[in-house]
């Protein structure tokens, strides 16, 4: 790794004050995938300002349908979490299965978003459950905020502070992972918010990272069942091709992941 200044921010304040001083600083919340490229040599930043220890950053905030989960939280906290657990478990199922343990436990749901990895599983539940980003600057829509591979609607310096949500009728999320990163293949989410408002959300397969899948958000508003994304087009060209499947792949890995999360979801 190439050397770098450490900052532990205290509050937002003083998160954004550290930013404007470094030269080229980066935000981290987690670390997860900041880390190993730096390890590989693929980021160099002057500055890191760690944002996990900001408590206005942190926690779990459930009001009836209504959640709103704090940037800091960790996958393992989102996990356990017994209020959300009872009005959306299809989120905690998905924040138990990424990485493994030590991931868990480090990783947060803010870093994950910033991110927007092409396979990782939040961009997709965020899609599929139209969240809203909240930043120490502005509402984003979760729709507007992925803007396409490692791309995000963020400005520079900008920082996520929440997220937040309402609690669909039925939700589940259903992952083909890679077995040695866990990171997803194939992810597809899908929630059903009543009178036909029906999101479908796919992560890990797509050549331009997260999207909404239109044609299957229809004919499940028509009819919630497995069969009814089964037949659902999926453009082979839109899709990844890599070691670990070529398009045709992962378009059947799609329909798969769907069935199952709609099964899953009841």
């Amino acid at each position: 790794m190439y050397s770098t200044n450490y900052h532990r921010a205290s509050s937002l304040k003083d998160a954004q004050a550290l930013f404007k001083k470094a030269g080229d600083g980066k935000f981290v919340s987690g670390g997860q995938t900041l880390l190993p490229t730096m390890k590989q040599r693929l980021a160099a930043p002057s500055d890191l300002i760690d944002l996990r220890h900001v408590k206005d950053l942190k926690g779990i905030k459930v009001s009836g349908k209504k959640v709103t989960i704090g940037a800091a939280t960790t996958h393992a906290e989102v996990a356990t979490n017994d209020k959300i657990v009872k009005v959306c478990p299809a989120i905690c199922s998905l924040a138990s299965h990424i990485g493994d343990p030590a991931v868990r436990h480090m990783g947060t749901i803010g870093g994950s978003i910033a991110n927007n990895d092409p396979a990782a599983d939040y961009p997709a539940a965020m899609m599929a459950l139209g969240a809203t980003i909240h930043t120490n600057k502005r509402q984003i829509a979760a729709d507007k905020f992925f803007k396409g591979m490692f791309e995000t609607a963020l400005k520079d310096g900008e920082i996520i502070t929440a997220v937040e949500f309402s609690a669909p009728k039925k939700a589940a999320y259903s992952k083909y992972p890679n077995p040695a990163s866990r990171y997803a293949m194939c992810g597809v989410f899908v929630a059903d918010h009543g009178k036909g408002d029906v999101r479908v959300a796919v992560t890990g397969a797509g050549n331009d990272g997260v999207f909404r899948h239109k044609a299957m958000e229809k004919a499940l508003a028509a009819d919630w069942s497995p069969e009814a994304v089964a037949s659902a087009k999926v453009n082979e060209g839109d899709m990844l091709s890599d070691i670990h499947g070529n398009e045709a792949y992962r378009a059947n890995l799609v329909r798969v992941m769907a069935k199952r999360a709609v099964a899953a979801a009841g």
